[in-house]
């Protein structure tokens, strides 16, 4: 399953760094970061539970950035 959230993100290369966190997630097949638009578009593993992966995307992200939001 593919969704894309909004995120708020303040530099394109925070948005690079997040996107890498992300992608190392588990239960994230892929991610993708959009700076221009505010957006991260990830790709869940099979099986996967949204929530609790996102909450995990969401960790890693602040740890890049700490003012990070994402409209889960």
């Amino acid at each position: 399953m593919r969704k894309t959230y909004k995120i708020e993100v303040d530099c394109a290369n925070c948005a690079n760094l997040m996107e890498e966190a992300a992608k190392k997630t588990e239960g994230v097949i892929s991610a993708v970061v959009n700076f221009m638009a505010l957006k991260m578009e990830i790709e869940f593993a099979d099986g996967a539970d949204e929530n609790k992966v996102m909450k995990s995307v969401l960790k890693a992200c602040k740890k890049v950035e700490p003012d990070c939001e994402i409209e889960l």
